[in-house]
Parts: structure tokens; sequence; C-alpha cells
């Protein structure tokens, strides 16, 4: 039975492996790292600085789905996020849960 259990967890953590490599290669596939870097500013801020801005913030998932989206100015200074329409709503999903997962 212990050999299940420890089969299960290592299954479990190459998922959560998988999962965020793909998370990954999706923000690199879909342009984000042409202005955001995971943990340095860029033209726009670091991945890692928007995850810390929006920890425990229950609305950043769905809000920052929209920015990813629709685009948006302000928050972090003058420079205009361009939509992203060649994202999927459901791709930009994967990619704001991907960005609050970072540490």
């Amino acid at each position: 039975m212990k050999t299940v259990w420890m089969g299960l967890i290592g299954a479990s953590a190459l998922v959560m492996v998988g999962t965020a490599q793909a998370s990954a290669e999706l923000a690199t596939s879909s342009g984000c790292l042409n202005c955001h870097m995971v943990d340095k500013k860029m033209v726009g801020p670091s991945l890692k600085d928007i995850a810390a801005k929006y920890k425990g913030d229950a609305t950043a998932p769905a809000m920052l789905t929209e920015k990813i989206l629709k685009g948006g100015v302000g928050v972090w200074g003058p420079i205009p996020m361009p939509a992203n329409a060649g994202v999927t709503e459901a791709n930009a999903k994967i990619l704001a849960q991907f960005i609050l997962s970072l540490k």
C-alpha cells in the first residue's frame, strides 16, 4: 500500500511540473515574454512582481485573464499593454493562473 501512495505522490508531482512547464511554454508562444520576464522588469513588470501584487486577491485570476485578452494601461505605468487577440480565453486563464503561481 505504501508503494501505491508513493507512486501516486510521484505521479502528481510530475503532472504539476508538466503543467508548469506547459504554462511557461504557453507564455513564450503567446508573446508574453516579448515584454515581460519572469523575475526582472523589461517593458512591462516581471511576472513575479505581478504575482506578488495580486497575492491573495480572489478577483485576480479573472482580472488578469481580462487584461491578457484586452490589454490595459496605467496600473504599472504609462506604457500600455496591447490586447492579445491571438490568445484564446481558455489560454488566457491558464496564463493568469501560471503568473499567479509564481513566487
